[in-house]
């Protein structure tokens, strides 16, 4: 069934590659892990692609539980906020997507952060909340543990409407610049957050004016049920991972239902699933990069992957034999949706350990899908029509050439079918979405229920 928007397209930037083993691959640039250029070469492949967004995934720790694979894994990336900071400046239309926990950070932080990015690129920011589920980030944070699931979901939410709240603090029009009648601002468009809650207390208001876009494009990505209604709430994009249409059909039917009970219509949130294409100029051309990829694993690297997306350490176990008994979801304590989505692929299809992380070694639980772009685009064009995705959030398995295959032959095949723009439209990251800009939740009130900054 035809569908009259146009599907959206990420471009998530992994450095050197989504692929466990992509800095080994003879075409990618391992050595360009921290070089600004070739992040820089990445975005602006996906603007001439004209992607909607570059999307920068993050993490605060070095994960060492696994030494061999601590040497053979690439787990070091540029700050997100200080590098989208530079491609605004070397970018003009594409949206800049960055990750940022709500669990070891602080809201007036994160949306001065985001506020200013806002400004310097022009409308084109936007925040991906996570929360953080790792014990080595709990330690760089004076803690020995991590927060219990639930608790960092009730964190994230209050968090979240802080953020918001202070990005409300100026209405817009605040700013006067008067100098003749010596008004910089206008105070009775000013007002102070005041939030008194469970985890935090911001006086407010926040020191940068309100955002050109009203808000920053929030992004989530959780697929528990605290996700879920997190996302219902407060999501405008929600990246989310699925194997199968009827999955992905029903997870869609299921944020997009929760809405209404919030005052939100469909068209207020994206649902882009993580795609993770192998693609070749004939069929065989990509299976064949497939097998290479797969042959370039380092077995401890691949065992410390799926044993890090499971939260469960599989080293003890023999590589060749089945999973062990894994606990319950209820005592997982790391991400639930990915411990449930990877022990379903493996219950499903009977695979072990070895055959088990091969498999998601480049989409690390999101969609594989291989071909020729002509195969890739059948495979995207179905699930877009079927009101199973928005669009998708694209993995390169490696840069620069995966991306830029994207774009050279798939890209055009989207456009020749009428599925994709051909030209940016609108200013803000919120106009290419489709997104409405939010009203202001102090100038919605009748005046004098809140008080002004002073």
């Amino acid at each position: 069934m035809a569908r009259k928007e146009k599907l959206r397209l990420g471009a998530f930037l992994m450095i050197p590659g989504h692929h466990v083993a992509s800095w080994r691959y003879e075409h990618s640039n391992a050595e360009g892990v921290l070089d600004y250029g070739f992040y820089r070469q990445a975005a602006k492949t996906a603007e001439r692609g004209k992607f909607d967004m570059v999307f920068l995934a993050d993490g605060y720790a070095v994960h060492e539980r696994f030494p061999q694979a601590l040497e053979q894994a690439v787990q070091v990336r540029l700050e997100p906020l200080t590098l989208l900071s530079a491609l605004a400046a070397d970018t003009e239309r594409i949206g800049l997507a960055g990750t940022v926990s709500t669990t070891y950070n602080e809201p007036f932080h994160v949306a001065r952060k985001f506020a200013s990015l806002d400004y310097i690129s022009r409308g084109r920011a936007a925040w991906n909340v996570v929360t953080s589920n790792t014990e080595d980030e709990a330690r760089n944070f004076s803690r020995d543990k991590h927060l219990l699931h639930e608790l960092r979901y009730e964190r994230a939410e209050e968090f979240v409407d802080v953020v918001r709240r202070l990005w409300d603090g100026w209405e817009d029009g605040a700013l006067l610049a008067d100098k003749e009648g010596a008004r910089f601002a206008d105070r009775s468009k000013i007002h102070r957050t005041d939030h008194q809650g469970k985890w935090f207390q911001v006086q407010g208001p926040l020191n940068v004016a309100r955002p050109p876009q009203g808000h920053p494009v929030v992004i989530q990505a959780g697929a528990s049920e605290p996700g879920k209604e997190l996302a219902a709430r407060t999501a405008e994009v929600i990246f989310t991972a699925w194997q199968t249409l009827e999955e992905a059909q029903a997870f869609y039917r299921d944020v997009k239902g929760r809405l209404a009970r919030y005052g939100r219509q469909p068209a207020d949130l994206k649902i882009m699933p993580g795609v993770f294409p192998i693609i070749g100029r004939t069929e065989e051309e990509a299976r064949e990069k497939k097998a290479r990829f797969e042959e370039l694993i380092p077995v401890e690297a691949g065992v410390a992957l799926l044993s890090g997306l499971i939260s469960f350490d599989l080293s003890p176990y023999p590589v060749d034999g089945p999973l062990p008994e894994l606990p319950q979801l209820e005592q997982v304590n790391g991400g639930k949706s990915r411990f449930l989505l990877l022990k379903d692929i493996a219950d499903r299809d009977g695979l072990t350990i070895r055959q088990l992380y091969q498999r998601i070694a480049g989409a690390r639980g999101h969609r594989e899908i291989l071909g020729t772009p002509a195969q890739i685009a059948d495979q995207l064009q179905e699930w877009f029509e079927n009101e199973a995705a928005d669009g998708f959030n694209i993995m390169p398995p490696y840069l620069p050439g995966g991306l830029e295959d994207f774009v050279d032959l798939v890209v055009p095949e989207l456009q020749r079918r009428g599925l994709f723009r051909t030209e940016y439209e609108g200013e803000t990251l919120r106009d290419r979405l489709g997104l409405r800009r939010p009203d202001n939740s102090f100038a919605a009130k009748p005046a004098g229920s809140s008080a002004s900054a002073g």
